[in-house]
């Protein structure tokens, strides 16, 4: 933790303007990019929320998170980074502004500040102190240490995983707050190349001594074991109304709106592509991180379902979301001290790596779509890295203070995926739209971004307004499904918009300095990335 900490503050030693500070200077290299973005994705909320969904009904089919993303970033790579790339822009709102309007840009800055302080963030945090608290059983230690109750049912002021996962929170926000409001992305990307190696080392080192505990020894009889004691688990189709990854989804439908939104108009993984330094390089990034994605569900979801074979019993002997403390307990039981030591490390640079990106992203949209447009947009580039500073403070602080809040919820990985829902259908819709057809107007898309949340409260939670039968079923089906019948309603009313009243003629958008030569082969390598996506739903189908 200390090299990384000493390499990323070196690394962000020279960040003076906003440039420099928000985009690394757009000068990150193919290998940075992928790493970094990796690095930013993968965190506990993977090993504590899909390795426990994985762990439990769900299995090997949560892994569709993982591999239809890979897909997703190729047609980041191929339709998206090009466009982002030569507009020369810092964020995602921003590029609305040249497509749209101001009003437009204001309204997904405000949405993705809220999602990131609120959902992400926190989410991250708190999923860290949960880790900590299973491999180091630190509940025991506070319970020990200050006199307070082990009890599940405590109140939360006696109780000493409370108190434990608050400490545990702190400890990893201030950490990892410390050197990104130093370094800006510069240090993030440098930082996630350190952790995200760590992290992948780690996860493969747990993953090989599971399955040598199924094996007596031996790794490949430990995989027979497992294959042959788990095969209702190791399917990636459920039925088409399964409440949780339903195969139409997967394929064709709502699963396809969250991971277009997350890689490719997310300010939080945008900001790594957009500082590519030519939109080849960012391309390979991309690419190399979609061959990343595929391998994923090998050291993370399979080790859930793993945990369950090793020590199902005992896991859901500890009671409440059992399955979020899976992967934590298998580290605790089946690692010796000294590699117990080694994964420790690599979950605190998974979570270090997702919290740095995230408050990074968060004061750029601050300072450069709210601050600088419209507080003061005479600020000099100077001004803007310390505003930018000070709002990574800010934000390190309301992330880690609403983060314990999370724990009344049920499952982080499955609260983070839903949450999104509220926000993910109307950003896309307003994107494709407004890329496919450039005389829809800037009302359409306000429209869009302002329905997109109602309606998607309405199909979540309108039993509890409207307690009807059809209500209730309604609201019972997945939310992948929600997710793409709103984005299918969005899309339908910025178009009848467009109809009604078409701009008069299409906006310019600005044209930027970078290189926007495509690799020559990026279709080549995004076709092979397909075409092994398929091989492994033909395996584990």
């Amino acid at each position: 933790m200390g090299l990384v900490v000493g390499v990323s503050l070196w690394a962000g030693r020279r960040e003076r303007d906003a440039e420099d500070y928000f985009l690394a200077g757009r000068r990150l290299t193919w290998w940075l990019v992928g790493f970094s973005l990796i690095a930013s994705n993968i965190s506990t909320e993977h090993f504590v929320g899909m390795a426990g969904s994985a762990f439990g009904r769900v299995g090997l089919a949560i892994a569709s998170y993982e591999w239809m993303a890979a897909v997703t970033l190729v047609i980041v790579a191929v339709w998206l980074l090009p466009k982002f790339l030569r507009a020369g822009i810092y964020t995602m709102p921003e590029y609305l502004e040249h497509r749209y309007d101001h009003g437009t840009r204001a309204i997904m800055a405000v949405y993705l500040l809220a999602a990131y302080v609120i959902v992400f963030l926190a989410t991250v945090v708190y999923s860290g102190a949960m880790a900590l608290n299973g491999i180091f059983e630190l509940p025991a230690l506070f319970a020990d240490r200050f006199g307070l109750s082990l009890a599940a049912d405590a109140p939360w002021r006696e109780s000493a995983e409370f108190w434990s996962t608050v400490a545990g929170i702190w400890l990893i926000g201030l950490v990892a707050g410390a050197y990104t409001v130093y370094g800006g992305l510069t240090a993030v990307v440098w930082s996630d190349l350190l952790q995200g190696a760590a992290l992948l080392l780690g996860a493969a080192l747990v993953t090989g001594l599971a399955l040598a505990e199924l094996g007596d020894g031996s790794v490949l009889a430990g995989w027979s074991s497992f294959t042959a004691a788990n095969e209702g688990k190791l399917h990636t189709v459920l039925p088409w109304n399964d409440p949780d990854v339903p195969w139409l989804a997967v394929f064709v439908g709502g699963l396809w709106i969250p991971n277009l939104f997350y890689w490719g108009l997310n300010q939080f993984i945008t900001q790594r592509t957009l500082g590519a330094k030519s939109v080849a390089e960012g391309q390979k990034g991309i690419l190399f991180a979609a061959l990343i994605k595929l391998a994923i569900p090998f050291v993370i979801v399979m080790p859930g379902i793993m945990a369950w074979q090793l020590y199902g019993p005992q896991i859901e002997a500890l009671g409440g979301n059992a399955g979020d403390k899976a992967y934590p307990y298998m580290i605790a039981h089946l690692l010796p001290p000294q590699l117990r030591g080694v994964m420790f490390a690599a979950l605190c640079g998974a979570v270090m790596s997702s919290f740095n990106s995230g408050i990074n992203s968060a004061s750029t949209i601050f300072t450069i779509d709210l601050y600088k447009r419209y507080l003061r947009p005479d600020s000099t580039p100077e001004n803007d890295v310390r505003v930018g500073r000070w709002a990574t403070a800010a934000i390190v602080l309301v992330a880690c203070l609403w983060a314990p809040v999370i724990s009344s919820f049920e499952g982080v990985f499955a609260y983070i995926q839903e949450i999104w829902g509220f926000i993910s259908p109307g950003i896309l819709a307003v994107f494709v739209v407004g890329i496919l057809n450039p005389r829809t107007p800037p009302a359409a898309a306000r429209a869009a971004l302002l329905l997109g949340v109602p309606l998607y409260a309405v199909a979540r939670f309108g039993a509890a307004v409207v307690d009807s039968e059809w209500m209730r079923a309604f609201n019972g089906i997945a939310f992948l499904h929600h997710m793409a019948m709103i984005f299918i309603v969005l899309v339908g009313v910025m178009l009848a918009m467009t109809a009604r009243a078409p701009l008069a003629a299409p906006r310019q958008l600005p044209v930027g300095r970078i290189d926007c030569t495509p690799h020559p082969r990026v279709k080549l390598y995004g076709g092979a990335v397909v075409a092994l996506t398929a091989a492994l739903y033909a395996v584990f189908w």
